[in-house]
């Protein structure tokens, strides 16, 4: 069985840090061990996956509040997420991130908005999985009160790496998916998929999307749903 752990980003052991670069190395080119600690320095907390003690996925995240139109408002912002291919079809992760939501953001009256920057379109599709409305979206141009929100963000994460014109991170030492990882099926027809290409043109040189998407049951999708109520249980370390 899966087993799911959340901790603080600079409370994770040694040994599983260095096993972290080994997986993270699985997928992208260029990710080097000064690059990840300067990625897990930036965060707060870390969920691990491993079986039977053996690591098979982590994600990073930033949890911080923030201003929209002189309302507080709470920001998680996904850094690294990788799973071992064996994991690909299993919800553990995505389970344990949502659980993850709920501890953290628990019963708070802010607004919670997932941060999300994606230069892979299965991490971009995966938004359309998981929320009924996200930006940026193939059907519709972004409202301009949450364009104005998406760059205000990206321009306080990111600031000159941001380019507003097209909602694109080109950070200095990008992290470059591995060949088998980005390119597209030919025969994918998915609109978000090809959307998204269209979006991020330079995906295939680590140019990151900025995403962004409310997380609040009335936004999720049923599969959102199903997996906000499943019982996946996760442990808290401290």
């Amino acid at each position: 069985m899966i087993e799911a752990f959340l901790l603080p980003a600079d409370q994770i052991p040694a040994t599983d840090q260095r096993l972290m670069l080994a997986l993270l190395q699985t997928h992208f080119e260029g990710a080097h061990w000064p690059q990840f600690q300067a990625d897990l320095g930036d965060k707060d907390w870390v969920i691990l996956l491993k079986l039977a003690g053996v690591l098979k996925g982590f994600t990073t995240f930033g949890f911080y509040p923030a201003q929209r139109e002189g309302e507080t408002v709470r920001i998680v912002y996904s850094g690294d997420t990788i799973t071992d291919p064996s994991m690909w079809s299993n919800p553990a992760l995505a389970k344990a991130w949502t659980k993850a939501m709920q501890i953290l953001h628990g019963a708070r009256p802010e607004k919670l908005y997932w941060l999300l920057i994606s230069s892979g379109y299965r991490t971009y599709r995966f938004l359309s999985i998981f929320a009924k409305e996200f930006y940026p979206h193939y059907l519709h141009p972004t409202p301009p009160p949450v364009q104005n929100f998406i760059d205000q963000l990206a321009q306080e994460k990111f600031q000159g790496n941001y380019d507003p014109r097209l909602g694109i991170v080109r950070l200095p030492q990008p992290q470059v998916l591995t060949p088998n990882l980005r390119l597209v099926p030919t025969e994918n027809s998915d609109r978000h998929v090809g959307f998204f290409l269209q979006k991020n043109p330079g995906h295939i040189q680590g140019d990151e999307l900025v995403c962004l998407a409310e997380v609040s049951t009335e936004n999720l999708t049923k599969a959102g749903l199903r997996i906000w109520h499943s019982s996946y249980a996760v442990n808290i370390l401290s």
